[in-house]
């Protein structure tokens, strides 16, 4: 990992990094209604150009896939990570026979940024405009940005040579997504995970009525709490070590109750510390709660690690 560029990022310049992710679009007189009967979020509510955090949960009420949909008219846009694309899309896809709704796969059609920096300076949702079909999601760590695969080369260059935005490669995009408590799929999250176990503001409406797993995910809410959330953990001792924390780890508390496990590792320059993700048990979940593993002993954080 470049430690400068680390550094510029975490002083308020700004980097980007490029990976694959899924887009679909949804369209049709009955898309609302489908789609409101398949996610946790309120899609009744969504204004035309706005944007809102879901869950697609199976009737378990464990997780298919964490995503961000944004309005367009009467066609919804839906963004999801590359572990979860193929499965979510057939998921969708095979519902469009029983109703007056499509699908599409647009995710080939795309080249994916993902920006770090201050949000007023990074988020350009009018960036349609200069680049015509792409589109624009806002982040609390920056922005995601949707381009036209052949203008991908054009948009590279212009983040480097005109915005002076860093390269982040994929060693640096990890420490950044776990300091900014942001999980992934497969690491953190899979479909044995609960969706109010996420913790993820905005995600679940509780007032919007039937969808998939609606009725367990309800029970969860109203009984009052999850069994364990997904947080942050910071190690006690001060400086990297590869011993400190580590992924997969069984947490303990310090009367030897099983308290969670730990999904993701790194190292933060900014804390100077071995930081964590994990799943934490609500008994323990109060911000710097002390919690051993193999050990070596680190303190609950609310997420984000790093602002």
């Amino acid at each position: 990992m470049d430690i400068d560029i680390y550094k510029d990022i975490r002083s308020g310049r700004a980097g980007f990094h490029e990976m694959k992710r899924g887009l679909f679009a949804v369209h049709g007189k009955e898309a609302v209604q489908f789609l409101d009967g398949m996610i946790t979020n309120d899609m009744k509510t969504l204004a035309d150009g706005a944007q809102m955090l879901a869950a697609f949960p199976n009737a378990q009420g464990r997780l298919l896939a964490v995503v961000r949909i944004q309005r367009q008219g009467d066609k919804f846009l839906i963004d999801t990570e590359e572990a979860t694309r193929e499965k979510l899309f057939q998921n969708l896809f095979r519902f469009t026979f029983a109703g007056d709704f499509f699908v599409e796969d647009m995710s080939d059609q795309f080249q994916y940024f993902e920006v770090f920096g201050p949000t007023g300076d990074v988020y350009h949702p009018e960036v349609a405009d200069m680049f015509p079909g792409a589109l624009a999601f806002e982040a609390k760590h920056g922005a995601s940005y949707f381009m036209p695969i052949d203008q991908a080369e054009r948009v590279r260059a212009l983040l480097i040579n005109e915005n002076n935005c860093f390269v982040i490669d994929d060693e640096l995009y990890e420490t950044l997504r776990i300091e900014s408590g942001i999980p992934k799929f497969g690491v953190d999250m899979d479909e044995t995970t609960i969706v109010p176990e996420l913790g993820l503001d905005g995600m679940i409406s509780y007032t919007k009525g039937c969808y998939v797993g609606q009725e367990i995910i309800a029970r969860i809410h109203f009984r009052g709490h999850v069994a364990k959330q997904l947080a942050g953990l910071v190690a006690s001792e001060q400086g990297p070590s590869p011993d400190s924390l580590i992924a997969g780890a069984e947490l303990h508390s310090g009367d030897g109750e099983n308290a969670g496990k730990i999904t993701s590792v790194t190292f933060s320059p900014k804390l100077e510390k071995t930081i964590a993700l994990g799943f934490v048990r609500y008994d323990f979940l109060t911000d710097g709660t002390e919690l051993s593993a193999d050990g070596s002993t680190a303190n609950v954080h609310g997420l984000p690690l790093v602002s």
